[in-house]
């Protein structure tokens, strides 16, 4: 009988190299072989050089080639799938280690969708400045769908938002937050904001501003739109940038569908030049997250940063 030592050293007494996980990890994000080498920074006939010596190692074929490209078969999407782990992991570690080596308390990459990064990670990251001044945080804001494939990529340590459809959920960790309510806003003295009785129809004849077809937000203003029989706006110009959405508003007579936090921190109210129309009531995305990798160990830092985003979430739910 084999013993676990051996089972577990099996492929290393073979020469299995991190850079050939790291290829075939790479082959499956691109699709193309010489794209993956050009990621790892080698040429495409050392590229295949390590993929065929990975087959070998491993005693299965991993990669087929085809008109569009190189896709992984059953086994490589396997040993990929364990490859990412295991890179994460090892990343992790690298940070980890260069962070007490340099005595300090670490770092957080953090992602998060609009709504809570204002609500939750503003007020958290200014009460770690105090209690914490060496933990570094780094912030990405962003769509729910490219976040979590960052996160999955081991680019973040967790994200604020939701887990989008097509991905399997299985994978991840979540602590519900809440719902993000989402508004609709204009210029001032845009004409449907001295309008009197505005109503939703009034504002469809306008353009709209608002985040890509496949975004969350978008999805969700098109079921509200669709289940009230109305059609869209005759002109959506897409975009996921907050600041060009509030240059729309401002320089032309568009309005603008963002979080309803957004709009308050930075133009609603009395003094400022941006107003909400109150045509959309209950429009929100559905309830967001703390969302992480299942069973993946976060830093010290992270573990941090979590205890103390909880417990903002617990106080104001009381």
């Amino acid at each position: 009988m084999r013993s676990t030592r051996d089972l577990g050293d099996e492929l290393v007494s073979k020469g299995i190299k991190m850079r050939q996980l790291a290829l075939l990890v790479a082959v499956e994000r691109s699709g193309q072989l010489s794209l993956a080498a050009s990621i790892l920074n080698i040429t495409q006939p050392a590229a295949s050089r390590l993929l065929g010596d990975l087959e070998r190692i491993v005693g299965a074929q991993l990669t087929q080639r085809h008109s569009r490209g190189v896709s992984l078969t059953l086994a490589g999407q396997r040993l990929a799938e364990r490859a990412r782990s295991m890179l994460r992991d090892l990343d992790l570690a690298g940070r980890e280690v260069r962070d007490i080596s340099r005595g300090s308390v670490g770092s957080v990459r953090l992602g998060s969708v609009t709504g809570p990064s204002l609500e939750l990670v503003l007020p958290v990251v200014r009460s770690l400045e105090q209690s914490e001044p060496d933990l570094r945080i780094r912030i990405d804001v962003t769509s729910s769908d490219r976040l979590a494939s960052e996160l999955l990529m081991g680019h973040l340590d967790l994200y604020l938002g939701r887990v989008p459809d097509g991905i399997d959920p299985s994978q991840f960790q979540l602590t519900p937050i809440g719902s993000e309510p989402l508004s609709l806003v204009v210029r001032r003295d845009h004409p449907l904001a001295l309008m009197p009785d505005c109503t939703l129809e009034d504002c469809l004849e306008y353009d709209w501003v608002m985040q890509p077809t496949g975004s969350m937000l978008r999805g969700t203003v098109d079921r509200y739109l669709i289940e009230r029989g109305l059609p869209p706006p005759s002109t959506v110009i897409s975009t996921g940038s907050l600041m060009l959405s509030f240059a729309f508003v401002m320089r032309s007579q568009a309005a603008a569908v963002i979080s309803t936090a957004a709009a308050r921190l930075f133009g609603i109210g009395k003094e400022n030049p941006v107003t909400e129309l109150h045509v959309m009531p209950g429009l929100a995305v559905e309830p967001h997250s703390i969302v992480t990798i299942k069973d993946r160990v976060p830093t010290p830092s992270a573990q941090l940063f979590m205890n103390v985003l909880k417990e903002q979430i617990r106080q104001r739910s009381t």
